[in-house]
């Protein structure tokens, strides 16, 4: 498998399960409706956990374009490799939305609520407020990128960071993630708002584009200040 490859496939996986999650908890008649923003989490955390494990050995899992960006804006990933991995992951995403969609298939049309069909794939302020929304966003991937890497400097029991990682996107979740659903992740947020935008879904409502550049610009402006940060203080 090539590293284009992993990437797409991790980040499918990535978003089967996290955005999946978030179908289970908001979508009506689901079993898992109105379980709540722990299960958001913890979902995510482990949706995260696992993509890597699926794919570090084959790309590095970076699955997120304000990883790939802050690797190599410190000199850890070549340039001439930044576009193949954020294509592939921005495919991954649209991909396994499109999965997400299928899964739930016939719960669409018993959610009346726009608003919860849109949050199954993108995110959205809790309030709105360009300004704020958008320091969150480069607050939350700064936490993520800068302790991303200081834990990859622990020594750990053989094959345990990817769950590290994991606790650590949970953390961000539980502490940071009410303001604006915690993207971190531009590839996470675009792909699957592009798939709200072209299905079929019932009842859909709008995909909300005039909030979409601040889950991309916040987090790559946050993912490379802590990539700087790390290699600075480290």
């Amino acid at each position: 498998m090539t590293p284009f490859w992993g990437e797409l496939i991790g980040t499918l996986l990535l978003i089967v399960l996290g955005d999946g999650v978030v179908a289970g908890v908001l979508l009506h008649k689901s079993k898992a409706e109105n379980s709540g923003w722990i299960v958001i989490t913890l979902g995510w955390g482990l949706a995260v956990a696992i993509a890597v494990y699926a794919v570090g050995a084959v790309s590095g899992a970076h699955l997120n374009p304000a990883v790939t960006l802050a690797l190599a804006t410190t000199g850890a990933f070549a340039w001439d490799q930044v576009p193949l991995y954020i294509g592939a992951q921005i495919i991954g995403a649209f991909l396994g939305a499109v999965l997400v969609w299928l899964q739930y298939l016939p719960h669409w049309k018993e959610t009346q609520d726009q608003g919860l069909k849109l949050a199954v794939f993108a995110t959205g302020p809790a309030i709105r407020s360009t300004g704020a929304n958008l320091l969150s966003e480069i607050i939350g991937t700064f936490v993520f990128v800068f302790s991303m890497l200081a834990i990859g400097g622990n020594q750990f029991a053989a094959g345990l960071n990817p769950l590290i990682v994991g606790f650590l996107v949970v953390s961000i979740g539980l502490s940071l993630g009410g303001t604006t659903g915690y993207a971190i992740n531009p590839a996470r947020d675009f792909g699957p708002r592009l798939a709200h935008a072209l299905l079929p879904i019932a009842g859909k409502g709008s995909s909300d584009w005039s909030y979409a550049w601040i889950p991309i610009v916040g987090p790559i402006l946050g993912g490379v200040l802590g990539g700087l940060a790390h290699s600075y203080f480290f």
